[in-house]
């Protein structure tokens, strides 16, 4: 298997086009995609025209050259379509959320297991920014001792106008903590060296957009481990002057320091993104980490031939699922979307 196949089921989240590229350039070799909608199909295929488009998802399901699915479906739809590939021999690599229901993830954790397939979701704020990618590797090296607390924000922009209509549905994208925070329980986990925590406390909310009643825009939750304690934050309030689609922080305490990430812009005018501002024994210094590798793609297809887990431990990548499904359970408690 040096030249891994993969294709892709579902395209409708822009997503996908993050995950073609991390595996291409990785070496893998893209050959087919399933769409049903012919608009996201056409500049699908623009961007990637040598895979091919096929009208029926078995055309990959039942091609033993193709070992990887991806999916970037409807996240309603991302379960079935991840049983399905792996039920069929298939490792896959879904966007976040990778499911949007306990029982979704209850019979994912079902089939991984009685397959032995690979199942992962790419958590792009982790591991396709390099900023991230690099606080991992100075905290490895002891940068700023022991890790002790996280705050983690996720501001997105809106775009009402540009937004297809599941987007509104709670029941088809999961809710805000289920979905966009899923990015930020993964990291917690990550920076804190542990495979599971404990969600304290959360809140979701529409605050701003009641014509549009299944939105949640905003949502906040606390979660610690025995070690660590962490406070996440994710909204749909990025001003329009801000000149890219949001301002996602990172900050990351220690016992002898603390990191700070400006992943998309740093506001007080350094250009370019990827920013890391580190302070320690040493002093404040900004660190450009533009140029850092991103291992995931090389390490998710070295994990597809040989059957490891380097790219992100199977345990982590579920539970940090069952954290944000966790806390998009407990923040709808007593509200509409509970109903």
């Amino acid at each position: 298997m040096t030249d891994i196949k993969f294709a892709a089921i579902g395209i409708n989240h822009p997503h996908i086009y993050g995950q073609v590229d991390c595996l291409k350039e990785a070496g893998g070799q893209f050959v087919a995609f399933h769409a049903v909608e012919d608009d996201l199909a056409a500049e699908f295929a623009a961007k990637y025209p040598e895979a091919k488009r096929v009208a029926d998802p078995r055309a990959i399901l039942e091609d033993a050259a193709v070992s990887v699915v991806l999916t970037s479906a409807i996240p309603a739809d991302r379960a079935a379509i991840s049983i399905a590939a792996m039920q069929h021999g298939k490792d896959v690599l879904t966007d976040k959320p990778g499911m949007t229901t306990f029982a979704q993830l209850d019979e994912i954790k079902r089939v991984q297991k009685e397959t032995g397939r690979i199942y992962g979701v790419l958590y792009s704020e982790h591991f396709e920014v390099r900023a991230t990618v690099e606080a991992g590797n100075l905290i490895g090296q002891g940068a700023i001792g022991k890790v002790i607390n996280t705050v983690g924000l996720g501001p997105h922009s809106l775009r009402l106008n540009n937004r297809p209509d599941w987007f509104f549905e709670r029941s088809r994208y999961g809710g805000i903590l289920c979905d966009i925070a899923s990015h930020q329980f993964e990291q917690f986990l990550f920076f804190s060296n542990a495979m599971d925590a404990e969600v304290v406390s959360a809140t979701v909310a529409n605050r701003a957009h009641p014509e549009k009643p299944g939105l949640q825009d905003m949502g906040d939750a606390h979660v610690r481990t025995a070690d660590t304690s962490g406070y996440i934050r994710v909204d749909w309030f990025t001003p329009k002057g801000l000149p890219t689609w949001g301002d996602g922080r990172l900050t990351i305490l220690g016992t002898e320091g603390y990191i700070e990430l400006r992943k998309y812009i740093d506001i007080a005018g350094k250009p370019g993104t990827d920013h890391l501002f580190l302070v320690n024994h040493e002093g404040p210094r900004h660190i450009d980490c533009s140029q850092v590798e991103r291992p995931f793609g090389r390490q998710f297809l070295d994990d597809v031939r040989n059957r490891t887990e380097t790219a992100m431990p199977q345990e982590r990548c579920f539970n940090a699922m069952k954290l944000a499904l966790t806390a998009q359970q407990l923040a709808e408690r007593g509200t509409e979307w509970a109903r």
